[in-house]
Formats: C-alpha cells, structure tokens, sequence
C-alpha cells in the first residue's frame, strides 16, 4: 500500500530523519530499503540498530507515531492508483490489501480517501493481525490475506504488485507472481530480486 497506492514514502523518511537528526544520526535510502514492506515492531528494532540510536525499539514507535499523527492525514494517491483499482473493480476482479501497517497509522493514511478504500474486498493490517505471525518478507501477510477471499485462491493465481524488496520476497514465498513497481532508486544489490518479479 506504502509507495504503491498512497505516496506515504516520504512521510515515512520524513518522520525518521526528524527523529534520527535529534541523535545526530542520518537516515538513508540503503536503511530505508532495508525497512521497507516490514511491520513497525521490525523496522522499529532495524532502524535502532542500524541508526545507532540510544533508544529501545518500543520508544522509537512512540517517537514516530507522534510525527505520523502530523503527517499522515497529508498522504495522497500514488498516480493511475485510482484508475487502476476503479477498472479491476468494473471487470469484478477480487482485490485486496495486504500491508504491515498497523489499524491506527492506516486510518491516518486513509482520512482523506475512505471511498477509495471501500472499493477492496477486504484489508489485512499485518502488525495488528493476530492470524499474522511472521511480516514480510515471511509469506504470511499474502497468505492470510488471500484466504479471506469469499472464493479462496490458489496462491498460484494470486497476482501481487509491491514496490519493495521485502513485499516482493514475501509474495514469492507464499509462491504468488508478483509485479514489481520499484523505486528507481533500488539499486543493483536488488537486482535478484527484481529478476524474481515482473517488473514496470
């Protein structure tokens, strides 16, 4: 969802560096890479070890979550977002999100564009789902998510779009195809990766 239907990237990084430059440390794109598609008790033990930050991963989220309050309602559709979903909504094809976000931060996320999300099938917020035990990149976030389909899939015929590395990895463990909309910035380290999936 982060990066792929809402432009949220930048709130993200946004709110890291605010928090990081306290601490004179500086937030990255090979850290933020190394986060991206995780839950938030993941990223938050990432993002301490790799910043070096005096802070326990618990603290970091409370840090974040105050920023994200002031960020979040400010998201705004990623571009041909809105026509995509409206068209596979059209032709009565079954969609789903599946994300790390938890419910507080998605209906932040989500303020300014609740008849947009109201055209999927269902949402699955893997950092408050307790069907969920492992986050991406484990396959379970894709799994849960497509056996709450009223016609359960095989996960074969389960097409995935992600924006990350560890989305991508997630999808292809749970054995689903997977488009790949990257950031043009991933760099040749994920380029493996990118081979795995079908990328635009």
């Amino acid at each position: 969802m982060d990066g792929l239907l809402l432009d949220t990237e930048k709130l993200y990084t946004k709110s890291i560096q605010d928090v990081a430059g306290r601490y004179g440390k500086q937030y990255t794109w090979e850290m933020k890479v190394q986060v991206m598609g995780t839950t938030g008790v993941d990223s938050a033990r990432k993002l301490v070890d790799l910043l070096g930050l005096p802070l326990e991963p618990p603290d970091l989220i409370k840090e974040l979550d105050k920023l994200y309050l002031k960020y979040f309602p400010t998201a705004e559709l990623m571009p041909g977002a809105d026509r995509l979903v409206r068209h596979l909504r059209r032709h009565k094809v079954p969609i789903a999100i599946a994300t790390s976000s938890k419910k507080s931060s998605f209906q932040l996320k989500t303020s300014h564009h609740k008849d947009f999300f109201a055209l999927f099938n269902h949402i699955t917020l893997a950092s408050d789902d307790p069907d969920i035990k492992h986050g991406k990149p484990a396959p379970d976030t894709f799994l849960v998510s497509a056996s709450r389909f009223a016609e359960k899939p095989d996960p074969s015929q389960v097409l995935v779009f992600e924006d990350a590395p560890n989305g991508v990895e997630a999808a292809l463990a749970a054995g689903m195809q997977v488009v790949l909309v990257p950031d043009p910035r991933l760099d040749e380290k994920f380029a493996s990766v990118q081979r795995s999936a079908c990328p635009v």
